[in-house]
């Protein structure tokens, strides 16, 4: 017998709490310059308890082919991906609604 998810009491593989969480989250993604001039891209607003921040961040980091890391409640990755990475954030389930991308 298969596991049950503990929120929509179905079976794990037709589980649909991570989807209905992406539609609902508010997406803050911003760049920030750090020490040597540096700048990363920097997302917030995404609820960690709703969505895996590590793995979120594992596949926009293979996506982009940079460095980054998930902490604080936010996911970092290194250079700047502003024009390219709302688009990505559609392809995984994000709503584009709720997506706000921040120039400096």
């Amino acid at each position: 017998m298969s596991e049950v998810c503990n929120t929509c009491g179905l079976p794990k593989e037709l589980c649909v709490c991570e989807t209905i969480a992406k539609e609902n989250q508010k997406i803050e993604i911003t760049l920030i310059k750090k020490k040597f001039g540096k700048i990363s891209t920097v997302i917030k607003g995404i609820n960690q308890n709703e969505i895996d921040l590590k793995e979120l961040a594992k596949k926009l980091k293979t996506r982009f082919a940079c460095g980054g890391t998930a902490k604080d409640g936010a996911v970092e990755l290194q250079g700047d991906h502003l024009k390219d990475i709302k688009a990505e954030f559609v392809k995984l389930g994000f709503s584009p609604d709720m997506i706000d991308v921040k120039k400096v």
